[in-house]
């Protein structure tokens, strides 16, 4: 069967526009061509979230389906297999399916409701959706089709420790007689998933020795960040087309071709980091109508990795840099600050905030005298803050969107000021630790030194006060980075930190800072996701709690 993979970039909410790229691409297929796949919830973009619950918006959906449906009459000869939510019929109207659909001459010939309904991580499926009442593989051409959805390919029980769910799709439609699986799927990009992926998918294919094709979507979508990587696996798990990674594309597949072993190869960590961040702050400013960004430079690494990122998505004309010394601003940094705008080809615009700070010390007088340390971390603050207004009245007079410069080792653990550096419409990298953020500048600085050296080699320093630097109250990021990724993102207790030989009293200071912390998360940007634990939907933590230790 020639089989043509979609891999497209669709809108959520945008249904008139989705539908109009699935007919694009219907209409510039070759003749040959037996079926076109698209990707999970296509017509609604992926994930909707709660647009799900209104009933207009669901019948929105129906019609554009309805719509395809006689659109595929002038294409008799076409299968199209698309992702699309479809009401139940049952619980007094409400109730909602996750559904694989295959439209061809005018028809809808199946309906495949997903089976399997995560809850984990930023999965939230049961929320929406009901689960399949059952599964169907159909005749089409001279295939037997068995159609799933996401994560109804990996329930496979040899797979994981514990099966999480009681169904397995993938059993049920072998038994029913299926010559090919095909699983359409919008699955978020996380590090080193890909190769997670793709030994489930293998796993499925060798186990019940039917090929299996697995179209998945792309592009950036809030938080989210789809990575594509569809493919084609032969009965024996080789991989006979592997399509790339963070780009679009339509392209054709012929399923009676044999696989070649060993030919998937995992992407390098910190390549595939980049070029997630880079794709997902791209599709953010394009689709919420963004044209420029803005970002405040200090002379320091995660303004600059920002700052780099948001040029190879946007473009170096669309982006500029504010640089706001302050009279604890080293010559240092104002310096690295101007060095790093030359070589981005960026504008960079200077305003000293010390005359904005000393308006504030005066009108404040006497109102903040009394603890020396609080009054300190309060004038800190200010400065912070006012940075952050700064950036905010450029962004509401020029419409450039902010970008927030704040890493996940500070978000942990409450080092960053709310309203001043969390002031922002996205948080790039707020999903990486300290430590990778490193290793992030020297990626970038792969070819030609963007970033200047004397940022990557400097102390990290907020500058709010003489001779600061981030260590004066964080442990070293190396064994921050180690005790944060432990407690996590692979949820470890205090005491099994500590068996590792890591000192008692740093554990729980993390631990405390991170719990104090919390309310300073929940209050922080949208952050991109490229981790298996991100702040925000992918972590629900309670603000009111006592954390035991």
């Amino acid at each position: 069967m020639n089989i043509t993979i979609a891999q497209l970039n669709s809108i959520v909410g945008d249904i008139t526009g989705n539908l109009a790229r699935v007919k694009e691409a219907i209409t510039g297929l070759n003749k040959e061509t037996d079926l076109i796949v698209f990707p999970e919830l296509f017509i609604t973009g992926s994930v909707p979230r709660d647009l799900l619950k209104l009933s207009w918006f669901i019948k929105k959906a129906e019609e554009a389906v309805m719509n395809l449906v006689k659109f595929s009459a002038g294409y008799p000869d076409l299968g199209i297999i698309i992702g699309a939510p479809l009401p139940t019929g049952e619980r007094d109207g409400i109730g909602l399916y996750n559904a694989a659909l295959l439209i061809s001459g005018g028809e809808i010939l199946l309906k495949q409701a997903k089976s399997i309904l995560p809850s984990y991580d930023i999965s939230d499926d049961g929320r929406y959706f009901d689960p399949s009442p059952g599964l169907k593989t159909i005749p089409f051409k001279d295939e037997i089709l068995g159609l799933t959805i996401a994560e109804d390919a990996g329930n496979y029980p040899g797979l994981w420790e514990q099966r999480f769910f009681p169904t397995d799709p993938m059993a049920d439609l072998a038994k029913k007689g299926a010559t090919i699986f095909i699983n359409i799927a919008s699955s978020p990009f996380t590090v080193g998933g890909d190769e997670v992926r793709f030994n489930v998918l293998k796993n499925q294919a060798r186990h019940y020795r039917i090929p299996l094709l697995f179209v998945n979507a792309i592009g950036g979508n809030d938080e989210l960040i789809f990575d594509g990587g569809s493919l084609l696996l032969d009965q024996e798990g080789r991989v006979v087309e592997l399509f790339p990674y963070f780009e679009e594309l339509i392209a054709a597949v012929d399923t009676s071709l044999a696989g070649i072993e060993d030919r998937f190869r995992p992407r390098d960590k910190i390549e595939s980091i980049h070029d997630a961040l880079v794709l997902g702050l791209r599709d953010y400013m394009k689709k919420c109508g963004f044209i420029g960004a803005i970002i405040g430079l200090s002379g320091g690494i995660d303004s600059a990795v920002t700052c780099a990122l948001a040029v190879e998505a946007a473009g170096s004309k669309n982006v500029s840099g504010i640089a706001m010394p302050s009279i604890y601003t080293s010559d240092e940094s104002n310096r690295l600050a101007e060095e790093l705008a030359e070589n981005l080809e960026i504008n960079l615009t200077v305003i000293p905030i010390s005359p904005i700070f000393e308006s504030y010390t005066a009108g404040l007088g006497d109102h903040l005298e009394g603890d020396a340390e609080k009054k300190s971390l309060a004038m800190e603050n200010i400065q912070a803050r006012i940075r952050g207004n700064i950036l905010m009245t450029f962004s509401n007079r020029f419409g450039p969107i902010v970008l927030s410069t704040g890493n996940k080792s500070e978000s942990a653990t409450g080092y960053c000021t709310l309203y001043g550096d969390l002031t922002g419409g996205l948080a790039v990298i707020s999903d990486l630790f300290k430590t990778t953020v490193y290793e992030l500048a020297e990626y970038i600085n792969r070819q030609d030194e963007i970033i200047p050296r004397g940022i990557i080699d400097r102390p990290p320093s907020a500058e709010l006060k003489p001779d600061q630097t981030d260590q004066d109250t964080l442990p070293p990021y190396p064994l921050l980075d180690r005790i944060l990724r432990w407690y996590l993102e692979e949820g470890r207790s205090a005491d099994e930190i500590e068996a590792m030989g890591i000192d008692s009293e740093v554990i729980d200071w993390v631990i405390r800072a991170i719990a104090k912390s919390e309310y300073k998360k929940h209050q922080a940007p949208p952050g991109l996701k490229v981790t298996g634990k991100a702040f925000g939907a992918g972590r629900r933590m309670p603000i009111a709690c006592h954390v035991l230790i």
